[in-house]
């Protein structure tokens, strides 16, 4: 990992949204990032569903992953998140979840103050209690628990 010149104190994992019986290439992220107005696709990272970590939006960038949190973030996607019915579900493969929890412990090793959670967990506290509940998730993604899966690492 290389060295970069902004604090990084946040790490969230996202899903494409794409259906779990259907590619989604990086090619295809970037595309669909570029087509939205971005520079290049937001993520720093994209988990394929044989485990393959590409790396997209280099660490020296601010990524575009989620509005407010980018300046001090990393982006991790891995592919899936929809069920072949397009239903939000956790489609990660045994080898997407190794490779997840592989490039994490790296993460956390160069930016050890670093929060891991899901871009769920970030939604706006609309009742102002402190908690981000699932009625108030603006997303289902990562759809499944980032920050309880992730928390001894």
């Amino acid at each position: 990992m290389r060295k970069i010149n902004r604090k990084i104190n946040l790490i969230v994992i996202h899903c494409s949204a794409t259906r779990v019986d259907k590619d989604y290439t990086p090619e295809q992220l970037e595309r669909d990032h570029k087509a939205r107005g971005f520079n290049s696709a937001g993520y720093n990272f994209y988990i394929r569903k044989n485990g393959e970590v590409v790396p997209m939006r280099p660490l020296e960038l601010i990524p575009a992953h989620v509005t407010g949190y980018n300046k001090n973030s990393i982006g991790i996607c891995y592919e899936g998140g929809l069920d072949a019915d397009g239903n939000p579900d956790d489609t990660r493969t045994d080898a997407q979840r190794s490779a997840i929890v592989e490039l994490l412990l790296k993460l956390v090793a160069q930016f050890p103050d670093s929060r891991i959670c899901g871009h769920r967990d970030l939604s706006p506290d609309l009742n102002g209690d402190g908690k981000i509940t699932p009625n108030e998730w603006t997303k289902m993604c990562p759809c499944f628990d980032a920050e309880v899966e992730y928390k001894n690492i």
